[in-house]
């Protein structure tokens, strides 16, 4: 659908790059975006950095780039490389997803401290979004509004999922089983 092909066309950019630790001042988070359907690490540095955390919900990619950048390593980006993955995700499984990535940064607050949040890049979206299918489907603007409303809330909910009963977490969760092991505690930080 239009959502996804925006969504794909501008997380991942026609332009190779490298990012390091210098660039954390210009792209904020978007240094340590990854894509784990189309990564791939060199293996010494993954075990050097003891590999993917055991229990995250989701976003390990970014998880494991943010532990490369902040080691003193790079991440590079290959354009050229093509996979063609997306999801015509539902208003309600975008709000699961960003509920998830909620709890992600919830249980993982140094890499938005280290590396900025997404606000300003969430807001670039949504215009870019707006723009897009204004040209090319308007018809879409009511869903993508919703969508967009789906996502905030649900990101939102999954920083505070701790607030939350844990049969609340679970049916607001696109990962159900994460939340077979959880114990609510202070100090849920994933380093």
């Amino acid at each position: 659908n239009p959502l996804a092909v925006h969504a794909r066309n501008f997380n991942y950019s026609s332009k190779s790059i490298v990012k390091s630790k210098a660039d954390i001042e210009k792209l904020g988070i978007k240094t340590v975006f990854m894509s784990n359907s189309f990564a791939a690490y060199r293996r010494s540095v993954f075990e050097e950095l003891s590999g993917f955390p055991e229990h995250t919900i989701l976003a390990e990619d970014m998880f494991m780039a943010a532990k490369m950048i902040q080691a003193g390593y790079k991440v590079a980006y290959c354009a050229e490389a093509v996979v063609r993955h997306s999801h015509n995700y539902t208003p309600r499984e975008e709000f699961q997803r960003y509920f998830d990535t909620g709890v992600f940064h919830a249980c993982s607050p140094w890499i938005q401290r280290d590396f900025g949040g997404a606000g300003g890049e969430g807001f670039r979206f949504v215009k870019s979004e707006i723009q897009f299918l204004l040209k090319n489907a308007p018809f879409w603007i009511p869903r993508a509004l919703l969508t967009t409303f789906a996502k905030f809330l649900g990101y939102k909910l999954g920083k505070h999922w701790q607030s939350l009963p844990l049969s609340t977490c679970r049916y607001f969760s696109m990962y159900k089983s994460y939340w077979n092991n959880i114990q609510y505690s202070s100090s849920k930080e994933i380093k």
